[in-house]
């Protein structure tokens, strides 16, 4: 498979690593861009490519919760300034509160449902956005959880967490519960953690760490069986920086997750923890559109 300079530069971004290592490891790897990253990462060159990859897109994440549960969602428009535009934020209020409602099983079922508050469907409601406001707009993705959660929204709509919690009803309703469902949920903002805990963690993600760490032990020069003990450390180490409860917890690094939620159960008096997150970042993942101003001006000209 071929690449491109495009490609290099990519790699560049997105490893932090310098041009010819990056150009030298999209050859070894064939033009695949992922095997490159994980030859970087064996030579002891990249760190960890986060999950969350390049944030170009514009829109907002949302969230809403209420005795039932709670939804987050990302809808996407094309500049930062549709995405600070009343008509646009309120839409995306009628998408999650349709979601919270409703429960669809994914984005498609959503489009079909009657939005709430209105006549018409999630689908006539976003084509009818689409004419007013001049841009495209596309609901991206949403998750909805049922029971105890919290909600925290960062930066005016580029992070959102939603975290789901297991908590007694009375634990649940006190004033202290709220402070630390929202010292979890914004753990989870700062931290980006990838899992729950280690038992989340897949097997093939855990193999394929295990892999490019023994590599790397090799290429620094450590007999196989250090090598092995060297690995058993360093996947510790990534338990801490990926697992949510495995973190140091940020106003406290004195404490894990863990541990910060076992002192509050005992404080609050029942069991609280942490049964499921999501964490969306507003365009991660997606490339912004890269107008060429002069083909623009030209094609007016035309």
């Amino acid at each position: 498979m071929a690449f491109t300079a495009k490609d290099v530069q990519a790699l560049r971004e997105k490893t932090g690593v310098g041009m010819m290592d990056c150009k030298k490891a999209l050859t070894e790897a064939g033009g695949d861009m992922e095997k490159a990253v994980d030859l970087l990462r064996e030579k002891g060159l990249a760190a960890a490519a986060k999950k969350s990859g390049r944030i170009a897109a514009e829109g907002i994440v949302y969230a809403v919760s209420d005795e039932r549960g709670g939804v987050v969602v990302e809808v996407n428009a094309e500049t930062d300034f549709v995405a600070k535009n009343e008509d646009f934020q309120a839409f995306v209020k009628t998408v999650a509160e349709t979601i919270l409602n409703e429960s669809p099983a994914d984005v498609d079922a959503l489009l079909k449902l009657k939005a709430a508050g209105s006549g018409m469907t999630v689908e006539e409601l976003l084509r009818e956005k689409v004419l007013t406001i001049g841009e495209n707009i596309k609901i991206r993705r949403f998750e909805r959880y049922e029971g105890v959660v919290s909600n925290y929204i960062h930066g005016g709509g580029r992070i959102g967490v939603m975290v789901r919690f297991d908590a007694p009803e009375n634990v649940a309703a006190e004033d202290e519960f709220a402070v630390l469902a929202k010292d979890i949920a914004m753990q989870i903002a700062a931290a980006n953690p990838s899992y729950l805990d280690k038992a989340s963690v897949p097997d093939e993600v855990l193999e394929k760490e295990k892999k490019i760490l023994t590599e790397q032990a090799v290429n620094e020069g450590k007999p196989v069986q250090v090598a092995e003990k060297i690995v058993a450390g360093r996947i510790g180490k990534y338990f801490k920086e990926n697992c949510l409860v495995e973190q140091l917890f940020i106003k406290d690094n004195d404490l894990t997750v863990a541990k910060y939620l076992e002192a509050k159960s005992k404080e609050l008096g029942g069991d609280i923890t942490v049964t499921a997150f999501a964490r969306f970042e507003k365009g991660e993942g997606l490339q912004k559109r890269e107008d060429n101003f002069a083909e623009e001006v030209s094609g007016m000209i035309k």
